[in-house]
């Protein structure tokens, strides 16, 4: 099988040597994405803000990679602050109500003090899987 590297055109990525996502089989490995518009370079202040955003880019390295947030089974939301959960909690569901995938979230200190939330997510394609 032949791996695929999808980059988000991030300058965060080639200056730590890392993708965006890596596409290896059947599976699709998601970086923990944060809510740094990549186009613009710029992140909002707003958690909420961030917390769409991150899912943006998320869907744009799984749509590379011919698969969305549905195909989506495993995801880790990496938070700043354990009272952010109950704010960004309905926006999670919003973006995976179909897909219910396992989850995990943290309280961690993130490395830019403007980051308030990260987003790592494991997707499988079913298309792709070989009996």
């Amino acid at each position: 099988m032949t791996r695929q590297l999808i980059s988000s055109g991030s300058s965060f990525e080639a200056l730590a040597g890392y993708s965006r996502a890596v596409v290896d089989g059947d599976w699709v490995h998601v970086s923990g994405t944060t809510g740094f518009d990549y186009t613009r370079m710029t992140i909002a202040e707003d958690l909420s803000v961030q917390t769409h955003q991150c899912f943006t880019n998320i869907q744009a390295a799984l749509q590379q990679a011919g698969l969305s947030l549905d195909d989506v089974v495993r995801v880790r939301y990496l938070l700043t602050h354990g009272d952010h959960f109950e704010i960004v909690a309905p926006i999670f569901g919003h973006y995976f109500a179909k897909a219910r995938p396992a989850a995990t979230a943290m309280v961690v200190g993130l490395i830019d003090g403007r980051m308030k939330i990260e987003i790592e997510v494991t997707a499988r394609s079913a298309e792709r899987t070989t009996p």
